[in-house]
């Protein structure tokens, strides 16, 4: 039904062809425990530096369960608070800390911690996550807020989301210009622009694209060796490749493609796995 409701037309689960339509294939018969420690945004850390290298990852500054066990004395002037199960709520970009509302900044957070992502779109990978609240390292790539900085406002980073298919990345996806309208960008391997638009327009000046995408595919490849198919995120700081998220469910599969061809021909680079028997899948009832 939400599916229909969303995308118009019927879901094909007896032989799924698009990619939406496996993406809704792999949320029911692909259970592997270890996708619920890659989206949790504290523990995939520690897996992805295992596989990665800690080098790429950005630093945390604190781990708690309630927003009131927050040391905000502690946090440097500038710091990153996100909830670890969700996508958004919760979220804190400090620039300035002494202009925080701190009261604020807690009651959002509970918001954040109660939310049942699971709940939302049925992405099972989030169900289990022990909820928390993280605090990272604020990032500021130096090279693009040159002229940004003189003038005390900062660019928000590129997002470089690389799609891949059991080991392959095949699609590099830049989120840019996050600081007015958030653009959406499609490329191939060789950083050719696709004629693709989903969730957003294209950027309508020239998108800064990565000097070391050859690295984070390399990168991207490793993580998501074995795995019919993972978006895995990557920001681009002061010449390095730092780690993002991974995502399973990209638009939660019901991504809207412009031209719709875009649906299928995604959809053929996924290889669907042997189903799981229903009794090794979890109950889909409410945590």
């Amino acid at each position: 039904m939400m599916y229909w409701l969303n995308m118009g037309k019927k879901l094909n689960l007896k032989n799924p062809v698009t990619f939406n339509e496996k993406l809704q294939w792999l949320k029911l018969y692909n259970h592997n425990p270890a996708y619920t420690v890659m989206v949790d945004k504290v523990k995939a850390k520690e897996y992805v530096a295992g596989i990665i290298g800690e080098e790429h990852i950005i630093p945390t500054l604190g781990v708690w369960d309630d927003p009131d066990d927050i040391d905000f004395d502690a946090l440097p002037d500038q710091f990153v608070l996100k909830c670890n199960h969700n996508s958004g709520t919760g979220m804190c970009i400090c620039r300035d800390k002494s202009k925080l509302d701190i009261e604020k900044v807690k009651a959002e957070l509970r918001k954040g911690l109660k939310e049942n992502y699971f709940m939302r779109w049925r992405e099972w990978p989030y169900k289990n996550v022990p909820r928390k609240i993280l605090a990272e390292k604020f990032m500021v790539d130096t090279e693009q807020n040159v002229e940004a900085i003189t003038k005390g406002k900062l660019e928000e980073l590129n997002d470089y989301k690389i799609f891949c298919f059991n080991g392959e990345p095949k699609v590099l996806f830049v989120a840019s210009d996050r600081a007015n309208k958030v653009c959406f960008d499609y490329y191939d391997m060789n950083l050719k622009h696709l004629d693709l638009k989903q969730g957003g327009d294209n950027y309508h000046g020239e998108v800064k694209l990565p000097k070391h995408f050859e690295e984070m595919k390399e990168l991207a490849a490793k993580i998501s060796q074995g795995i019919p198919h993972v978006r895995t995120d990557f920001y681009e700081i002061n010449d390095k490749v730092y780690f993002g998220e991974l995502t399973f469910f990209d638009s939660t599969g019901m991504a809207k493609f412009t031209p719709e061809e875009w649906d299928e021909k995604l959809g053929k680079l996924i290889v669907l796995p042997p189903p799981q028997p229903v009794r090794e899948r979890p109950f889909w009832g409410v945590s």
